[in-house]
C-alpha cells in the first residue's frame, strides 16, 4: 500500500472512530471542547520544575483512552512525527539552566559521587517537564478529534462565537484533505503506469502534474460545494438546533456532571500537591 493510500485510510479510520456509538462520543461536543481547552491551559500553566505534578495530569487522557476505547498504539503511530518535534523544543534547556534543584539517591557510592547523591539541574527537570506537557497536550487534542466528528467540533466553535469564516475553513480543509490525496493518488498512479520502473516523479514533470492536480481539485471542489448547497448549506452552521429534548434531560445532567467533575479534579491536581502527598505515604 502506498503512503498516500495509508494517509487516506488513517483519516477514514479516525473519522469512523469519532462516529462510534459510545458514551464518550455521545457527550455534548461543547463539553469536550471546553474540557480540552481547559486541560491544555492547566497543563501549560504548570511550573516548569513541577515534573511529578505535570505527570499526574495524565489521568485525564488515560481515562479517555480507556473509556473511549481509543487505541493508544494507533495514537502513537499517527503522532510519531509530531511528538518528536514537541520533545525537541526544550532540548537546549540543560545547557542554559544549570541551577541544581534536586538530588537523586543512587543507592550506591562512586568515585564521582561518594555520597551516592546525583545532583539534577533545573535544565533537565524543565526539559522533561516540557516534554511531558507537549505529549499531554497533543494527546488531549487527538482524543478530542478521535471522539468527536469534525461537524460537531465546528458546531461547538460557532457556539462560542468563533467567526464563521474560520470555522468554515476548518471544516472544508478537513473535508478536502481526503479529496486532494485521492487526486494525488490517481495522478501518481497514472504517471507510474506511463513510466514503469522509474522511482518517483521526474523533476521535469512536476510542473505539469501540479497544474493538473490544481485543475482536478478545483473541479472536485465545485462538485462538493454544489452538493453542500443542495443540502441546505448557506455558509454557516445551524447553531440553533437543540441537542437535548424533553426526553434527554438525563443526558444533559450526565454531560454537565462530567464537565463539573473533571474541571474540579483537574483544578485539584493543579492546586494541591497530590504527587507529594502520595509520595509521603510510602516514605
Amino acid at each position: 500500500m502506498s503512503k498516500i493510500n495509508k494517509a487516506i485510510l488513517n483519516i477514514e479510520n479516525l473519522r469512523q472512530t469519532a462516529q462510534k456509538d459510545q458514551w464518550v462520543n455521545r457527550i455534548h461536543p461543547l463539553v469536550k471542547l471546553f474540557l480540552t481547552i481547559f486541560y491544555i491551559a492547566i497543563v501549560v500553566s504548570m511550573n516548569k520544575y513541577h515534573l511529578l505534578g505535570t505527570l499526574v495530569l495524565a489521568i485525564y487522557p488515560v481515562f479517555i483512552f480507556i473509556v473511549g476505547e481509543v487505541s493508544f498504539k494507533d495514537a502513537l503511530r499517527r503522532l510519531r512525527i509530531v511528538l518528536p518535534l514537541v520533545c525537541i523544543v526544550g532540548i537546549l534547556n540543560p545547557f542554559f539552566d544549570r541551577t541544581i534543584v534536586t538530588y537523586v539517591n543512587l543507592g550506591f557510592a562512586t568515585s564521582k559521587y561518594p555520597d551516592g547523591m546525583l545532583a539534577v539541574s533545573g535544565g533537565f527537570v524543565s526539559f522533561f517537564s516540557l516534554m511531558i506537557k507537549g505529549v499531554l497536550t497533543v494527546f488531549a487534542s487527538y482524543l478530542l478529534i478521535a471522539t468527536t466528528t469534525i461537524e460537531d467540533i465546528c458546531y461547538s466553535l460557532r457556539k462560542i462565537h468563533v467567526p464563521k469564516v474560520i470555522v468554515t475553513q476548518v471544516l472544508l480543509i478537513y473535508r478536502y484533505i481526503t479529496l486532494l490525496l485521492s487526486e494525488v493518488n490517481k495522478i501518481t498512479q497514472a504517471y507510474e503506469l506511463r513510466a514503469p520502473g522509474q522511482k518517483g516523479v521526474a523533476f521535469k514533470a512536476w510542473g505539469s502534474l501540479v497544474g493538473r492536480l490544481l485543475l482536478r481539485s478545483m473541479d472536485r471542489a465545485d462538485e462538493v460545494y454544489e452538493s453542500m448547497c443542495l443540502r441546505g448549506f448557506k455558509g454557516d452552521f445551524d447553531i440553533t438546533r437543540q441537542w437535548y429534548g424533553e426526553s434527554n434531560k438525563n443526558t444533559f445532567i450526565g454531560d454537565l456532571s462530567f464537565a463539573i467533575i473533571w474541571t474540579g479534579l483537574i483544578l485539584v491536581l493543579k492546586l494541591v500537591p497530590v504527587s507529594y502527598i502520595i509520595g509521603s505515604l510510602f516514605i
